[in-house]
């Protein structure tokens, strides 16, 4: 059976995602066999598996740190939230049910430890080291009682935790202390290591607090991250894009995202934001969308309730009016349904709203259905138009999170002739123009070759020269940021006690 080791943070966004990551991939380096696991994890950026199941992107990123395809024995618990303190329930990839925060809490999270423990048993079954990561505090004293995340799963384990702090939202030190006073003795003894995170400046004059810390507490501080802004690795939770820059006025194309309230799966613009000469801006709170080269409408966990939202803030009329200036506009999974000219959801399983006009730049019509479609996808490019031309016979993968299915009226044309996954079928939908494409593909902009394409069709258009600058892939930009992650982290933790506490000796 593997050893494992527990992250746990003092707050939600202390950095245990991250942490366990760098973990995750240090392991792997030094050639043990290591997997993540996150008992239930909260999340609308969501992936799917080769076996057609649903997990949090955070597992994801911790999975290929690990050198592994992800799995969902690495989350078997899934809640999207979906508004109004409700959320849906997916277990070991598979979508259970709706419900509220009280009815999840107080009647179904318990009945679902079962699963959990079969899921990290078959993975210690089949790896090394498990690093495990905790969801929010371990001494929410309202939500201890039923907590499926920390010290239950640090138990289910035999798990020594490792505490984290950010310490760049201050109170760091009184936290961790905090933390440790609610926690009772048996859990509290539990904790064998603390790390402070996202520091900034000289760490000589945090010594004495450290001091301080370890002689309050008994634990000892096993290191200091630095705050870390350049790593270039995926996002677990869309907070990180309320403070998003506006795009640089150097830059040679200007994208705009619309930020949709229950925006998801925003992971999908990383590796376009990455181009040079590429600025994704996300526009929100009633800035101005201006007249960008592409408008791109993401994905959302409520289609019908977030266009609603384009209508009331402005952004519906705006998209159309930058549309009839001759600006493109792209819209994936729940932005490919709202450009479409109607959404029709009589079973009630997105909201309360039974029809909608949709924007109306695309001839399509999407028709809400009880059944989650989940599965990776391949396909090639077969519409044509501005945009597209030259594309057609490209491949391209992606994976589908959707409830809808959208049908093409004669003024549309599909996008990708599918392959995979359920293929073959149609996929998508291009405007007689080519200047609106509409897909259900999640990653398509994670295809090197389409996503050079779109730009130096972008690019023609603004009457510049294709790039000639070399386009690094998508996954080579990840793995070198989880390797220059892994080095800060091995240069900033005690390693060595971190093997100890695994039983490991280095």
């Amino acid at each position: 059976m593997a050893r494992a080791i527990m992250v746990q943070g003092t707050s939600s966004n202390a950095g245990k995602s991250i942490l366990v990551t760098a973990l995750c991939r240090i392991f792997c380096q030094d050639g043990y066999r290591v997997a993540p696991f996150k008992a239930q994890n909260m999340a609308l950026n969501s992936f799917v598996t080769e076996s057609g199941g649903e997990i949090g992107r955070a597992q994801v990123l911790q999975a290929w740190a690990c050198g592994l395809a992800p799995r969902v024995e690495m989350n078997p618990v899934l809640l999207k939230p979906r508004g109004n303190a409700e959320s849906q329930v997916i277990v070991l990839g598979k979508p259970v049910g709706h419900m509220s925060a009280r009815d999840y809490h107080l009647g179904k999270n318990l009945e679902l430890l079962s699963s959990i423990a079969a899921a990290f048993e078959k993975l210690a079954r089949e790896y090394d080291i498990i690093v495990l990561e905790g969801a929010g505090s371990p001494a929410e004293v309202n939500l201890k009682e039923r907590d499926l995340a920390n010290m239950r799963a640090a138990k289910m384990a035999s798990a020594p935790v490792l505490l984290v702090a950010d310490i760049d939202r201050g109170g760091a030190i009184a936290s961790v202390v905090g933390t440790l006073e609610l926690l009772p003795l048996e859990e509290r003894e539990m904790v064998r290591g603390i790390i402070i995170n996202k520091f900034r400046g000289d760490i000589t004059l945090l010594k004495p607090a450290l001091d301080f810390l370890e002689d309050r507490t008994g634990v000892p501080v096993l290191g200091v991250v630095p705050h870390m802004g350049d790593l270039q690795l995926p996002a677990e939770d869309s907070v990180c894009l309320e403070d998003a820059p506006i795009a640089s006025k150097t830059a040679e194309l200007d994208v705009a995202v619309i930020l949709l309230p229950r925006i998801s799966n925003f992971t999908d613009f990383d590796a376009l934001s990455l181009e040079p000469g590429v600025a994704v801006r996300y526009v929100r709170g009633g800035a101005p969308l201006g007249t960008p080269d592409l408008i791109v409408i993401p994905g959302t966990k409520n289609t019908t309730e977030d266009l609603l939202y384009l209508y009331e803030s402005g952004y519906a009329a705006a998209v159309k009016r930058a549309f009839e200036q001759g600006v493109p506009v792209l819209g994936i999974c729940g932005g490919y349904q709202m450009l479409g000219k109607e959404l029709v959801d009589e079973a009630g399983s997105e909201s309360g709203i039974r029809q909608l006009p949709g924007l109306g730049l695309l001839d399509v019509k999407t028709v809400f259905l009880g059944e989650k479609q989940l599965l990776q996808s391949r396909g090639t490019v077969c519409g044509g138009g501005s945009l597209l031309a030259g594309a057609a016979g490209m491949e391209v993968e992606g994976y589908e999170i959707h409830m809808g299915r959208t049908f093409l009226g004669k003024g549309a044309a599909p996008f990708l002739a599918v392959t995979g996954g359920e293929g073959p079928r149609y996929d998508g939908a291009v405007s007689p123009s080519g200047l609106v494409i509409g897909t259900y593909f999640h990653g398509l902009l994670d295809n090197d070759g389409f996503r050079r394409h779109l730009i130096n069709r972008l690019r023609e258009r603004k009457g510049l020269g294709e790039t000639g600058t070399p386009l690094a892939s998508a996954r080579q930009w990840v793995e070198a940021g989880l390797d220059r992650l892994a080095q800060t982290c091995r240069s900033c933790l005690d390693m060595k006690k971190i093997y100890g506490l695994l039983g490991i000796s280095v």
